[in-house]
């Protein structure tokens, strides 16, 4: 695989010391578009409400200088969505961005309600026509990278949606296509009625997967093998949890997302998340590497993971995850997360376990 090495340049030497952050690029999916393994979200950008100033509130002067650094480091795709706070992440990233958009792949999303109107949310041809338009306008910007359905609509039919999102692709308003949260029946029908009209397909799919989150392995890692679907993984610190400041028997750190979006998030029972904890912070004695660090690798080593989208509230959290890359756990360390993290899967998965010879793990 291609590699850059590049410099890191810090302004808080004694907060933050210096790195070397060799970025590695990474094909998406089956597409001959390289993304960079290390991807920046900015959801944390605007705290338009509650919900997302739990997240984070960045404004325009902080999210240029993370941009700043990012671009520093390598890295060359920013995810957003036109939901993020209510479309002002997407405002305050073109305005971060300035005159730098040639420099960066943008990702954003179209699904959730975007006003009270019947038809202001979904995937039909009505809405995603006025949202695309509605994204191009915040983030000041003529096309779309990476344009997902945030979620599945099962009301508009898949035809529907597909033929619209091929449309774009051939407007040029939008270059891949992708989806985010789908079953895998939703995946799979989604790229059979693409193939067979001869449309655009989708070539990445933005999933949750973390070590206290596992559940990708069991149907969507298969099926992203099979047909090429680059994965693009949200929260790989499991809605917060794997930052190193969760303990047991310890209250929640002041400051975390978990106060407020706990419930919304996915669920995580206590136990189950400290004992991947305790591995982790063996592997972090023996690695010299934060938890955060080596929970973010473990992530980055998987099958079908394109890029790994890392969020950020400060300069420190940023600089902290960017030293995920330029490094490799060892496989005893993988497989010991392995063990922490295993946990029985739902039928028919668990049945298919006991046939190994015919039903290979992915992993």
């Amino acid at each position: 695989m291609f590699r850059i090495i590049s410099t890191v340049l810090t302004l808080h030497p004694r907060l933050v010391p210096r790195i070397q952050c060799p970025m590695e690029y990474r094909l998406l999916g089956g597409s001959g578009l390289k993304v960079s393994a290390l991807s920046f979200g900015a959801a944390t950008f605007g705290g338009a409400n509650e919900f997302f100033k739990a997240w984070g509130d960045t404004d325009v002067a902080e999210a240029t200088r993370l941009i700043d650094i990012c671009l520093e480091a390598g890295v060359n795709l920013i995810d957003t969505a036109n939901g993020y706070s209510d479309g002002r992440s997407e405002e305050i990233l073109a305005k971060a961005l300035g005159k730098r958009r040639d420099r960066v792949l943008i990702s954003t999303k179209a699904y959730f309600p975007m006003g009270d109107g019947p038809n202001d949310r979904g995937s039909s041809r009505y809405h995603l026509r006025r949202a695309l338009e509605d994204s191009l306008r915040r983030l000041n910007t003529d096309y779309i990278d990476i344009y997902h359905m945030h979620g599945f609509d099962a009301l508009t039919p898949i035809e529907e949606a597909q033929d619209t999102l091929n449309t774009f692709v051939h407007e040029g308003k939008v270059r891949y296509i992708a989806c985010s949260n789908f079953s895998g029946w939703h995946l799979m029908k989604s790229l059979a009625i693409a193939d067979r009209r001869g449309w655009t397909r989708f070539v990445a799919h933005q999933v949750y997967y973390s070590l206290v989150g596992r559940e990708y392995e069991w149907e969507l890692m298969p099926l992203g093998i099979e047909e090429k679907v680059g994965a693009l993984v949200w929260s790989p610190l499991g809605w917060g949890r794997l930052t190193g400041r969760i303990r047991r028997g310890q209250p929640l750190p002041e400051v975390s997302r978990l106060h407020k979006t706990a419930d919304a998030g996915p669920p995580v029972a206590d136990e189950y998340l400290y004992g991947v904890v305790d591995a982790l912070d063996a592997v972090s004695k023996e690695t010299g590497k934060t938890i955060p660090q080596i929970a973010l690798n473990w992530v980055l080593q998987r099958p079908t993971v394109s890029s790994v989208i890392m969020g950020a509230r400060n300069e420190q959290q940023l600089r902290d995850n960017l030293g995920a890359t330029g490094w490799s756990l060892s496989a005893d360390q993988i497989a010991r997360l392995d063990k922490a993290s295993a946990v029985t899967p739902v039928y028919p998965y668990w049945h298919q376990r006991n046939f190994p010879e015919r039903n290979p793990l992915p992993v």
